[in-house]
């Protein structure tokens, strides 16, 4: 009896044995599966996260590219020189209160032309005054007008050393109150560079200016 029953106790203690070696090895089949059913997770997710970045990335740099696109400044074709074009008559309303501009039409004139339209009163301009004036000036080969003062609501002031050499020489010998119509040639103007887009190179320019105030440079 007592054999008998070591025996059973023997039999009884090997089959927990294996009990808990079968339990330990699907324990382990679990883990395995596991590991391996996360790795490819792992690498998707690591493959997707590079695409997004390689996406996110291309697209700074397709903005970058765009941008300095923009920003590059739109190639313009030059200006045309004026030389050898007749003067036309002006082709815009001049702004309210302003003269009209006579434009000299047909050949250019080659020299200062100086045309008094009003006569003022008083100490006549010298070089080295400053003088106070409102003007309107056209280009003698298209009639248009590229620049003038009275869209701003007030005359301007400067020394006559600071001007085009055709201002110079025009505006000496006015006095307040005058209104002098100046027809300049290019090289007393801006010469064969012309200024921007509305003074061509080699251009004759023709001004209108009302003598406001005379001072001391």
């Amino acid at each position: 009896m007592g054999t008998e029953k070591r025996e059973r106790k023997k039999a009884g203690h090997r089959a927990r044995l294996d009990a808990e070696r079968a339990a330990q090895a699907r324990l382990e089949r679990r883990r395995r599966i596991t590991i391996a059913a996360a790795v490819p997770l792992t690498i998707l997710v690591i493959v997707g996260l590079v695409a997004v970045l390689s996406r996110g990335s291309g697209t700074a740099t397709d903005s970058a590219s765009s941008t300095t696109a923009s920003s590059t400044p739109l190639t313009t074709a030059p200006v045309q020189s004026a030389a050898g074009k007749p003067c036309v008559s002006t082709i815009e309303v001049p702004p309210v209160n302003a003269p009209t501009v006579d434009v000299p039409v047909g050949p250019p004139p080659t020299t200062l032309q100086i045309t008094d339209i009003t006569t003022g009163t008083g100490p006549a301009v010298t070089a080295a005054d400053k003088v106070t004036v409102n003007y309107i000036g056209v280009a003698c080969s298209s009639g248009a007008i590229f620049d003038e003062s009275y869209t701003r609501g007030e005359p301007v002031t400067f020394g006559l050393n600071e001007v085009i050499p055709g201002w110079t020489q025009g505006l000496q010998g006015m006095q307040v109150g005058g209104v002098r119509r100046l027809v300049i040639p290019p090289e007393l103007g801006y010469g064969s560079s012309g200024q921007g887009a509305r003074i061509a190179p080699d251009e004759t320019l023709v001004f209108v200016v009302e003598l406001k105030a005379i001072s001391p440079a």
